[in-house]
């Protein structure tokens, strides 16, 4: 996992997709539309979607196999809480239509919390179990997120 300020991802990542994918993340406005938007024609996509955060009961823990997610908030704040994948059990197995297997949230393991806000962004990769949608304090609230999915294909 890799979390910082979007002006700074070069400190992180390097190399022609990951400049793609952050120059379509710096130029992205906050009220941009919701829907899949590809970036190019080698499989890097992004979506964007607005939702109501939620409890942790509400929310679910996944993985990906076949890509690497990088979540933005274009508004508003939400909380995502991560666990090492090797520690987890499987809630429902690996569905390759939705590159996405889920498990159960881990009564007695704390997880590490980040706080996601505009202009900073995570990165998560397949070893990370991450819960996103989570509300800050109790109150649910409005957001509008992007999620670029890099195909580890694409990775060297």
């Amino acid at each position: 996992m890799i979390e910082g300020a979007i002006a700074d991802y070069r400190r992180y990542v390097s190399g022609a997709i990951w400049d793609r994918a952050f120059a379509f993340l710096n130029g992205l406005p906050s009220d941009a539309g919701t829907g899949r938007r590809a970036l190019g024609d080698d499989g890097l996509y992004a979506g964007i979607d607005t939702y109501t955060t939620k409890a942790r009961e509400a929310a679910v823990l996944e993985t990906h196999q076949r890509h690497v997610d990088i979540q933005v908030l274009l508004a508003g704040t939400e909380v995502i809480e991560l666990y090492p994948r090797a520690s987890l059990v499987e809630r429902e197995p690996y569905d390759p239509s939705r590159d996405a297997t889920f498990y159960h949230v881990p009564v007695l393991a704390a997880p590490l919390r980040i706080t996601l806000t505009p202009g900073r962004f995570a990165v998560f990769f397949p070893e990370d179990a991450h819960m996103p949608c989570l509300n800050v304090g109790l109150v649910p609230q409005p957001v509008r997120k992007v999620v670029v999915k890099v195909p580890l294909s694409l990775l060297s």
